[in-house]
């Protein structure tokens, strides 16, 4: 076990040097979304919209860091990948070392876990700040923290799944641009038609937005959202082993 995360750890360090040599550009694009979303939906729309005797303030917040935690965690770990891997051919040289396949695979999607931690932090405090009646909560921190780490795994799924750059943006136009809208960050899912609620209970982003919610607003909270989600990422991160293995092959 020690040496696996040593192993994780090593992977993630090469990307770390990466990362610090270009965090300001990092931290300021990663931004820009999750703030223009804040700024359309929660101060523009949610001046005239009143969900359940609350601001739409307060439930939007908690949906704009679900839809960051996915875009930043997933971009951070995936495109990463897919550039080494497609252009600078240098993931080969992994699968040359005594590493395990876990450990590679966890080590590639640590970095999302990181720089998705980068990009939600500033939007709690700050969301804490505009929505007082916000709170953090442990079950909020565990429910950040199991997002991030399956939507980088997913990420890196994704990159391996991958046979040129333009796949992974069509794998974002199909798969991340409609989570974005139709998964619980903007209105509630409750309001949706039932055969559409089922739809979207398959889409991993609705479970997100509900347990971060339900931890930030102190509600009922939903834990059978946090099985599923750990669920996806069992299947995402069996889905890429099984991936490498056949690339190490």
């Amino acid at each position: 076990m020690t040496i696996f995360f040593q192993d994780a750890y090593s992977i993630l360090w090469a990307d770390l040097r990466y990362l610090s040599r270009d965090w300001k550009r990092t931290f300021l694009t990663s931004l820009i979304s999750p703030v223009l979303y804040l700024v359309a939906f929660g101060f523009g729309l949610g001046r005239s919209v009143d969900i359940g005797g609350g601001s739409y303030l307060a439930f939007v917040i908690p949906g704009i860091i679900a839809l960051s935690c996915m875009n930043s965690s997933f971009n951070g770990a995936g495109m990463r990948l897919n550039v080494d891997r497609l252009f600078y051919k240098s993931f080969d040289e992994l699968l040359m070392t005594p590493m395990s396949l876990n450990s590679i695979i966890m080590g590639k999607a640590s970095v999302g876990v990181l720089r998705g931690l980068i990009t939600t932090t500033p939007l709690i405090i700050g969301g804490m700040f505009l929505a007082p009646e916000l709170s953090i909560s442990w079950e909020f921190i565990l429910s950040l923290l199991i997002s991030l780490s399956v939507f980088s795994l997913l990420g890196v799924l994704a990159a391996f799944m991958a046979r040129s750059h333009q796949d992974m943006s069509t794998f974002s136009t199909l798969i991340i641009l409609p989570m974005t809208f139709l998964c619980g960050t903007f209105f509630s899912i409750d309001k949706v038609p039932e055969f559409l609620k089922w739809v979207l209970y398959v889409l991993p982003l609705t479970h997100t937005s509900q347990i971060l919610r339900a931890g930030a607003m102190d509600t009922a909270f939903p834990w059978l959202s946090v099985l599923i989600l750990a669920m996806f990422g069992a299947v995402f991160f069996g889905l890429t082993y099984s991936r490498v293995k056949k690339l190490s092959i």
